[in-house]
């Protein structure tokens, strides 16, 4: 019996070290400032269509991870460009960098789509969108 709790404990502590943090880089994700976006002056219903969009990195610790598309109602859609910072490296370039990433877009609906591209925050908090509308022929 006796060997069976210190093989427990023995268990429980390597358990225990072993999930430790300190084994892969430290990051986080970010919401990253669209500057614009290039969308067609119209759609055509079925056809699916390539978005480009320019956006910020504010620093050297920030790198682009790709787009999070999401739904607020039937045919509005809100566009965030997500960024990862490195939080284990000291020295960060304090160099803002503009680049373009792109993604595809299925149209659905015969309605027309409005676009909301995350641009930031404003001086109270409050999230700022470039909005487009794109009508569907």
């Amino acid at each position: 019996m006796g060997r069976k709790v210190i093989f427990l404990v023995v268990c429980f502590t390597l358990l225990l070290c072993g999930c430790s943090n300190d084994d892969g880089p430290n990051f986080h994700f970010t919401a990253l400032q669209i500057i614009s976006a290039d969308v067609p002056e119209s759609f055509e219903l079925n056809q699916t269509y390539q978005i480009n969009v320019t956006y910020n990195l504010p620093d050297g610790c920030t790198a682009y991870e790709g787009f999070d598309v999401s739904d607020e109602d039937t045919t509005t859609r809100n566009i965030v460009a997500i960024g990862s910072v490195r939080t284990d490296i000291e020295a960060c370039t304090q160099i803002v960098t503009t680049e373009e990433a792109f993604f595809n877009f299925t149209v659905i609906y015969n309605q027309p789509y409005t676009f909301k591209f995350f641009q930031g925050e404003n001086s109270d908090g409050e999230a700022e969108f470039l909005e487009i509308i794109v009508p569907v022929n």
